[in-house]
């Protein structure tokens, strides 16, 4: 749904647009994915389309601006002590839900070596290894899973779950991992 259009206050509405535009960008990319197009972001945000371009000049710095919080909450997680790669992956897997746009993100640095996907796919790949490198945190993984298989695995499943209706996603999901389990567990 749009946001009704603001008068333009100039400059002093720079960090007030800036952050609706992340607000929209999240909203737009849960509901059509990555590819969504730009112009919904900003109509959504109540912004023009210049505003968005002088905050965002390409997709990938808006989706880095989105995903940014999100990387944050795992880096967190991942520092607490007694939490498990299967905590890791349960928020993983819910962001996965709730929108494909950032794992599609990530999973495509392999293909578009844009560096600052990179940057953020080699965050998660870090916090991922680190929980995965304590056997008392990753105890259900058999060794030799890596944290870029994870990765990998969590393309496969956002591949899967952009392509359904939001209301079965998490019925997939939980039948994905069901069916992956087998592949990276003892």
């Amino acid at each position: 749904m749009p946001g009704p259009r603001r008068p333009n206050r100039g400059p002093s509405a720079a960090a007030e647009n800036r952050a609706a535009l992340i607000t929209a960008a999240r909203q737009v990319f849960a509901a059509e994915g990555y590819g969504a197009p730009l112009s919904s972001v900003a109509r959504v945000a109540g912004v023009g389309q210049g505003s968005l371009y002088r905050h965002f000049p390409d997709r990938v710095a808006l989706a880095m601006a989105v995903f940014e919080e999100q990387v944050a909450a795992l880096e967190a997680l991942a520092a607490e002590p007694g939490s498990t790669i299967d905590d890791l992956l349960a928020v993983m897997t819910e962001n996965a839900v709730a929108s494909t746009a950032f794992i599609e993100l990530v999973s495509r640095a392999s293909t578009e070596p844009d560096p600052r996907i990179l940057g953020l796919r080699e965050r998660v790949v870090g916090l991922l290894q680190g929980v995965l490198d304590d056997p008392r945190r990753a105890p259900r993984i058999r060794p030799g899973v890596s944290a870029d298989d994870l990765v990998l695995i969590f393309g496969m499943i956002a591949g899967a779950l952009a392509h359904i209706p939001a209301s079965q996603r998490h019925a997939t999901v939980r039948r994905a991992w069901s069916l992956l389990r087998e592949g990276v567990e003892l």
